[in-house]
């Protein structure tokens, strides 16, 4: 159930890609993207402003402000419906398609006659597509796996999305009279990067399970008022599923919800069942089978008598199986089990993992100064209300030439401005200058060494090129991890969740240069890259490389996407010592000189 301002990012969003199939103005088409930037920043509902509020935020004209109240009034804008009409919505999925821009998706329409997915693997198959100049057998090859690539993750939904979603559902939930407790369950609360269905538990009133009574039901009035505060969200398009326990509903994009209601003595069996996964369930099954035990979703009981050895909370189920809790982003069977088995053996509870409370610092932000939407001072104000004590500036380089990427000269004059400003706010925070820098196909940076030695922070980050060979890429991101001026490798394969694969490095190479070298590996914490995966973080755990989570912030609010980072983080094992944004302040500050060689 997406927000007035994610739906209306999404209108501009949308707005810009048809303006530019259509083969509209360039300026027309920055300024809507412009415009998406900006309502996606904003710090409160876009609903909640006047037009002179609207048109006095930067980047945001008398027409966009128009447009914005025609969405907050009708809740949709003439203009996009105008442009949609005049594109087959066939043609808009093709831009869903890694390597498929706005401009491709035009040709194709207008050339290959192709008016969507189908149409696009038939004009692969029978060659209308190489018969457009330009399109040589590579680029196809591009497409063509780039199709398979999102057909196989076709019923899948990024976790931010689907994050949104059960917040929605939690907080209807969480309002009924009568509700204990609700939380997210399934893939979602193991931190997994992508999600099929939602899945929400709500605790209610209800008899607690027993020998007599093992399955107990839920409260059936309170229940039946859960089911209804969720049917009644904005949103939803279908009800799939209405039982006396189980409510199914779909929502637009075809996300779906399922939400269940226990009783409150059966909560903690019903969240470890529901929560999985699939593989663990079966190993803690077969551990309690051993024990003389039954797990199910209401209880763990003794399988003699029936009796209930625990249920209320997972912890206790955990603990009855000779186990120290497991958290949820740990639950894959791949060794926690006995990870746990050894903790509680020696009294131990397994090693605390990072929380996003422990992040104090970002080390890769944008302002306006590239393609962010914050000026170096409001950066700064909204790493202060995080609590943070250090911010780095690390806006784009030179050959991000779409992105506003600065020119030599202009970065000269940026990091004198970052300068100037960390000056003003050095007794409250640390402002760090930086950028973002490209790696280019080769393995070169995209500033010289000497202008790079000026800086504090160098994120280095691949941007093109990124349908590379292994070896090559492989080449190229050792290149750029040997040089001297490098602090952390950013969005290390440039993948795109559910749309764009990425380089697919030597990993175990990368990963001991980064050891030897002593950089950072990112995870990016924005729900579109969450790059580093979780086995790859892993594997740099493994050799003793820091990690780095950031939100490569456009945005204030893109500091809330840190959770999706740290979740990622705790899937691999990282504790709050293996993430470099949790060190102090003079502690990060001794770390990042340790880097420069």
């Amino acid at each position: 159930m997406p927000s007035t301002n994610a739906s209306l990012t999404a209108v501009f969003e949308d707005m810009a890609r048809l303006t530019e199939v259509l083969g509209g103005n360039g300026f027309k088409v920055n300024a809507f993207v412009k415009a998406a930037r900006v309502v996606e920043a904003l710090e409160r509902d876009a609903a909640s402003f006047s037009r002179s509020e609207l048109v006095a935020l930067p980047g945001v004209g008398t027409g966009t402000a128009d447009r914005i109240l025609e969405f907050v009034e009708s809740g949709a804008v003439a203009d996009h419906e105008d442009l949609k009409e005049r594109v087959p919505a066939g043609v808009v999925a093709l831009m869903g398609i890694s390597g498929i821009g706005p401009k491709s998706a035009a040709r194709f329409w207008h050339e290959a006659e192709v008016e969507s997915i189908d149409d696009l693997k038939a004009a692969i198959d029978d060659g209308r597509l190489a018969a457009l100049k330009g399109f040589g057998q590579k680029k196809i090859d591009g497409i063509a796996k780039s199709l398979a690539f999102a057909e196989r993750f076709g019923d899948r939904h990024r976790r931010g999305v689907a994050a949104a979603l059960a917040g929605a559902v939690a907080e209807a939930v969480a309002g009924v009279e009568g509700v204990r407790r609700v939380e997210a369950a399934g893939s979602l609360r193991r931190g997994a990067e992508t999600i099929g269905d939602v899945d929400v538990l709500a605790a209610v009133p209800g008899p607690g399970p027993s020998a007599e009574d093992p399955t107990p039901a839920p409260d059936p009035g309170v229940t039946a008022a859960v089911f209804d505060a969720v049917e009644k969200l904005d949103g939803v398009e279908e009800v799939l599923v209405r039982g006396d326990t189980k409510l199914s509903v779909r929502f637009g994009a075809g996300l779906q919800a399922d939400v269940r209601a226990v009783p409150a003595a059966c909560f903690g069996a019903a969240l470890a069942y529901f929560t999985g996964s699939k593989e663990h369930n079966v190993a803690l099954r077969e551990r309690a089978g051993k024990r003389g035990m039954s797990l199910s979703e209401y209880a763990l009981t003794d399988k003699r008598g029936g009796a209930v050895v625990a249920s209320a909370t997972e912890a206790e189920i955990h603990g009855a199986l000779g186990l120290a809790f497991v958290p949820p982003e740990l639950r894959e069977d791949r060794g926690e089990v006995q990870r746990a088995e050894a903790a509680h053996d020696a009294g131990e509870p397994l090693p605390r993992l990072v929380e996003t409370a422990d992040l104090k610092a970002e080390l890769h932000a944008h302002t306006t100064a590239s393609d962010g939407v914050m000026s170096i001072d409001e950066l700064v104000e909204a790493a202060l209300a995080r609590g943070f004590h250090s911010v780095a500036v690390t806006d784009h380089s030179r050959s991000q030439v779409q992105a506003n990427g600065l020119s030599a000269g202009r970065l000269e004059k940026h990091i004198e401005a970052v300068r100037d400003a960390a000056k003003r706010w050095k007794k409250q925070i640390s402002v760090l200058a930086g950028s973002e820098v490209d790696i280019l196909a080769d393995g070169t940076m995209d500033y010289p060494d000497d202008l790079l030695a000026e800086l504090d922070v160098v994120v280095a980050s691949p941007h093109a090129a990124l349908a590379q060979e292994p070896e090559a890429a492989t080449r190229r991101l050792l290149r750029a991890i040997e040089n001297p001026h490098v602090t952390v490798m950013g969005h290390l394969t440039g993948r795109l969740v559910l749309k764009r694969e990425g380089l697919s490095p030597d990993m175990p190479a990368i990963v001991k240069a980064a050891a030897d070298r002593g950089v950072a590996l990112e995870i990016n914490a924005s729900p579109y890259r969450l790059d580093l995966r979780d086995r790859h973080a892993a594997l740099a755990l493994e050799a003793g490389v820091r990690l780095a989570i950031n939100t490569d912030a456009h945005g204030p609010d893109n500091f809330l996407n840190a959770v999706h980072g740290v979740a990622t983080a705790r899937r691999a094992g990282a504790q709050a010592r293996d993430v470099v944004n949790t060190f102090g302040r003079e502690e990060l500050a001794a770390w990042i000189r340790s880097t420069k060689r």
